[in-house]
C-alpha cells in the first residue's frame, strides 16, 4: 500500500515536471491537485479504455510491431485533456513525448523502488 502510494505521488511529480519543461503541454497554475486529477483520470483511462482501445487494434500493433501502442498512449493523453480542464496538450506530437517520457520516468522509478519493495512494506510491521 505505502509502495503504491509511493509510486503515485512520483508520478504526479514526474506529469507536473513533464508539464514545465515540455512547450505543448500546460497544466494551468502548475498546481499540485491538477496533476493529481491528470495522474488519476490516465490511471483511469489505462485501466478502463486502453484495453478495448488495445483489442480493437490488434492487427496493425502486430505490423507496426508494437510501437502503435505509442499512439495509444498518446490518445489517452489527449483523452485526459478532454477530461480534466486545466490540463491542455497542444498538438499530438507533444501528446507522445508525453507519455513517452513519463513512461520512461515509471520505468526509472520502478527500477529503483522495486529493489526496496519489501523493506517499505516492512517498515511498520
Amino acid at each position: 500500500m505505502i509502495y503504491s502510494i509511493l509510486k503515485f505521488l512520483i508520478t504526479i511529480v514526474f506529469i507536473m515536471i513533464i508539464g514545465t519543461i515540455l512547450p505543448g503541454i500546460k497544466i494551468r497554475g502548475g498546481s499540485f491537485w491538477t496533476a493529481f486529477v491528470v495522474a488519476v483520470v490516465i490511471a483511469g483511462l489505462n485501466f478502463f479504455v486502453y484495453p478495448v482501445m488495445l483489442i480493437l487494434t490488434i492487427p496493425i500493433t502486430i505490423i507496426t510491431f508494437g510501437l502503435f501502442l505509442l499512439i495509444l498512449n498518446a490518445f489517452n493523453v489527449k483523452m485526459a485533456t478532454w477530461i480534466v480542464p486545466n490540463f491542455e496538450v497542444s498538438n499530438f506530437w507533444s501528446a507522445i513525448l508525453f507519455s513517452i517520457l513519463l513512461s520512461i520516468n515509471t520505468y526509472v522509478l520502478e527500477m529503483f523502488l522495486l529493489p526496496f519493495h519489501n523493506e517499505i512494506f516492512t517498515v511498520g510491521m
